[in-house]
């Protein structure tokens, strides 16, 4: 067939029919000579429908001027289509990224017409379809006639799949820059988010994440991070610096090791570069990408996808705001699945805690009116915001309302608690607020390493009731003597609760935590209380015997003065059993003044608060 740089009226006229379906190419890879050509002989079409899924760059046939004689149906909204939708001019029809091929091929959505963004043929004559297969393969296996824009500026990408230049019913040869994506830098909030992100990606882990400031900030916080894979449907700029610094590496994948599995991408030029024709890379249809079977088959598996709102029993709105549809369902669920399924795996949900400059809660009691579910409170297994981590995964509606809250911003914690208890979510002597103290490191929880093991020093939430009884059960008499000062028999649910409730504006509660996936072990907690001058704080330990003299008791003892000192206190202080030796020497080498106290076998312990060593210990 001979490439022609224009299409004829009369061309358009055999290839475009009225009533026609036509699917239009994906994200950077629409294209958008071709339709100006169509447009451009626009007085022929005839009550066409046009389908697609996400597009970059300008949506001329979302235009007002046409919506007489074509109808738009999108998969997934862009900003054009987003407003032609709320205006009534075009379709939204929600389905699984995954499931959209499967309309074509079963003819649920046929499709008359593709209009696809092609790179030049290869020695084979074959096309690639560059940066763009998701569901644009099968748009085109499935279509009456493909008609494609040659483009010499779009790569040819890995996978094998494309189409043969004789096979397309019409060509239009013409090179054009393709659409570009900016994101914006990360600010401190998408910071304090990948941060939290990253503690829960482990090395080797395979990665899926979208575009946008939230993925690019969790990108680089994982520059610690080796060997990591890639199996994603979106490819962004954060990944190709991330393979280029040797992060993402996939040589530890456990499905297409050493390839990175990928279904389209949108970025900058370097981008689009850096895709042509590398073996690194396989771009592969969405009916593969997105099947949470294949997501599975890849060990530690971790999906990182956004919302609009999360209600406090784990309900997800991802695709509209109330009644309006902003974007689409898109791969979230797919990946969301195939996460949980995997070994290891662990989907995750990341969002701001606020939206609209911070007037509105994203963490909300119930989702707004006309929200729909797109991830169902069974799937989520993480929600993270810039307050920390929500783990929900095995978590009972009491617990997930409590985590949920503690990561909500502290402006809205007393409005959600209050719903809670009104709805019945918590019981009714939950009345005190999650709050968080001053930041320990830069972000509310550290990850060191001790013994062997992994361990997180960080707050105690309200939702730790439960691991607070548990931790008191595994006690012997003698820690319970030592702590308690008498044998304490029973940690009930409202005694537990109250613990793990604290005002940390005022008082503080710490706990070192082993996190094993969605499990969470307390192994020591450290406290202070605030004396009635609010000068002195009185300081007390507890550390279970099994991970005595890996330095527990020291990190808390360290992070709690560095938050006395921070706040002004003039000193800590502490009653010890005169035979508690290992606790006198830790306040000893802290620096305390120890003496008898007016009590029988007990020892006054003395600390001023000195100025934090900086982080606390890696």
């Amino acid at each position: 067939m001979r490439a022609t740089p224009t299409i004829s009226e009369a061309k358009w006229r055999e290839l475009v029919r009225p009533g026609d379906r036509l699917f239009i190419g994906s994200g950077a890879a629409c294209p958008h000579g071709l339709i100006r050509s169509l447009l451009e002989c626009g007085h022929i079409l005839q009550d066409v429908e046009f389908v697609h899924i996400m597009t970059l760059g300008a949506v001329p046939w979302c235009d007002p001027k046409w919506a007489d004689v074509v109808r738009v149906n999108s998969f997934f909204l862009g900003p054009g289509a987003r407003d032609a939708v709320v205006e009534g001019r075009a379709d939204y029809t929600p389905c699984f990224l995954s499931e959209i091929p499967r309309l074509f091929s079963e003819g649920i959505v046929p499709i008359d017409v593709a209009l696809v963004s092609l790179s030049p043929p290869g020695p084979n004559g074959f096309c690639s379809f560059g940066v763009s297969v998701d569901v644009v393969a099968s748009a085109c296996r499935c279509a009456d006639r493909v008609v494609g824009q040659v483009n010499g500026r779009m790569p040819s990408t890995r996978g094998g799949e494309g189409i043969a230049l004789k096979e397309l019913d019409g060509v239009l040869e013409l090179d054009e820059e393709l659409p570009a994506l900016e994101t914006e830098p990360p600010d401190p909030v998408a910071d304090r988010i990948g941060r939290y992100v990253a503690q829960l990606i482990e090395d080797g882990s395979t990665l899926q994440l979208g575009i946008g400031t939230l993925p690019h900030a969790i990108l680089k916080s994982l520059s610690g991070h080796r060997a990591l894979g890639l199996h994603t449907e979106m490819m962004s700029d954060g990944v190709m610096e991330c393979m280029r610094a040797g992060v993402i590496d996939n040589s530890r994948k456990t499905s297409h090791p050493g390839k990175g599995v990928v279904s389209f991408c949108m970025g900058g030029r370097e981008l689009y570069e850096f895709v042509h024709e590398n073996d690194a890379l396989e771009f592969l249809p969405s009916e593969y990408v997105n099947d949470p079977r294949n997501i599975a088959l890849n060990e530690r598996m971790v999906s990182v996808n956004s919302a609009l709102e999360v209600d406090l029993t784990g309900q997800v709105a991802a695709d509209s705001v109330g009644w309006r549809f902003y974007s689409g369902i898109g791969g979230q669920v797919d990946f969301v699945r195939g996460a949980a399924m995997s070994r290891g795996g662990r989907p995750i949900i990341a969002l701001p805690a606020t939206a609209v400059g911070g007037d509105v809660s994203r963490i909300v009691a119930r989702l707004s009116d006309g929200a729909g579910v797109v991830t169902s409170r069974g799937d989520v297994h993480f929600v993270v915001t810039e307050y920390g981590i929500a783990t929900l995964r095995g978590r009972s509606i009491r617990e997930r309302a409590l985590e949920l809250i503690q990561v909500a911003h502290p402006r809205f914690r007393e409005g959600l608690l209050e719903e809670a208890r009104r709805h019945g979510l918590v019981p009714a002597y939950g009345s005190i607020a999650p709050t968080t103290p001053e930041e320990i490191g830069g972000v509310e929880s550290l990850v060191f390493k001790a013994g062997g093991g992994r361990y997180t020093l960080r707050p105690l939430h309200p939702s730790d009731e439960r691991r607070l009884q548990e931790f008191f059960y595994s006690h012997t008499p003698e820690t319970i003597l030592q702590r308690y000062g008498h044998a304490v028999k029973r940690m009930g649910r409202q005694r537990a609760y109250e613990l793990v409730s604290v005002d940390q504006r005022k008082d503080l509660a710490l706990g070192v935590f082993e996190v094993q996936g969605p499990r969470q072990l307390i192994h020591a907690v450290g406290r202070y209380f605030l004396d009635d001058g609010g000068e002195t704080a009185e300081v007390a330990f507890v550390v279970g015997e099994d991970v005595r003299r890996l330095g527990f008791a020291s990190r808390l003892l360290e992070a709690m003065a560095g938050v006395a000192f921070r706040r002004g206190l003039k000193g800590l202080w502490a009653l010890v059993l005169a035979d508690n030796q290992p606790m006198l020497n830790l306040f000893r080498k802290a620096g305390a003044t120890i003496k008898r106290s007016g009590e029988p076998n007990m020892m006054r312990v003395d600390l001023a608060p000195g100025r934090p060593r900086g982080k606390a210990r890696r």
